[in-house]
């Protein structure tokens, strides 16, 4: 469904993101690890359209080329992009930060019906609709940023990140919300550092460093290659 080839994303004469090719399957959870500055936000933000690649790359989704599309465009094709540190509105409430992610619907009764799936899939948000989004905790707030990029109803979800700051056994509860999320029928597209918990949900993976792809395979392999132990999991 995704298809990426020679993606490239340049600032000047620095080169962030360097030919890189992957892809994301139908009904597949793919993760993307890296560490910080390896290009993976880099590479998330030139997929969903808010930097642009570089000459030659070609981004192809469900058979739309989404190379010179602006980000509006890319939503209504069907990606949506939950970026790193979840960018909320803290003084809005978060029913507001969530039907934010459905602007380009303009059926009221369809945007009430995607925040009560919203909130099926994080019941602890239901209490708190009228509150600001920054009162809530980094574990809510993560909550309404997958939230918020999921009422777009894409097909594919850009998830970039979403373990940054939370304690351990909250990054599991939003990394399980993400595989439910995969199971019902959204591809994922997942940017980690924290490799063990990423390939248990995921179908795939790719290594990037330095702005490259130097491993690519099965979750269940990369779990197990000395590089990606050594490198991701302190082994």
């Amino acid at each position: 469904m995704l298809s990426v080839t020679s993606l490239t994303v340049s600032f000047g004469s620095f080169q962030a993101v360097r030919q890189v090719g992957l892809e994301v399957r139908e009904g597949e959870l793919v993760v993307l690890l890296g560490a910080n500055g390896a290009g993976k936000t880099t590479l998330f933000r030139a997929l969903s359209g808010l930097t642009r690649a570089d000459a030659g790359a070609r981004i192809t989704f469900a058979d739309h080329d989404l190379s010179a599309l602006t980000p509006r465009a890319i939503v209504d094709a069907g990606m949506s992009h939950c970026p790193e540190g979840r960018k909320l509105f803290p003084a809005m409430s978060v029913g507001t930060n969530l039907r934010l992610g459905a602007y380009r619907c303009r059926d009221r009764r369809e945007v009430a019906r995607r925040v009560e799936r919203t909130l099926d899939l994080f019941p602890a948000l239901a209490s708190r609709l009228g509150d600001p989004a920054g009162a809530l905790s980094g574990g809510q707030q993560q909550m309404v940023a997958i939230g918020r990029a999921l009422m777009a109803e894409p097909r594919l979800l850009l998830l970039d990140e979403p373990s940054v700051s939370l304690a351990p056994k909250i990054v599991r509860q939003v990394l399980e919300t993400v595989a439910a999320i995969n199971r019902a029928g959204t591809m994922v597209l997942l940017a980690e550092q924290n490799a063990y918990a990423a390939l248990e949900i995921a179908h795939r993976g790719y290594v990037l460093e330095n702005g490259r792809i130097v491993l690519e395979g099965a979750a269940a392999d990369l779990s197990q290659h000395d590089e990606v132990r050594r490198a991701y999991m302190g082994v």
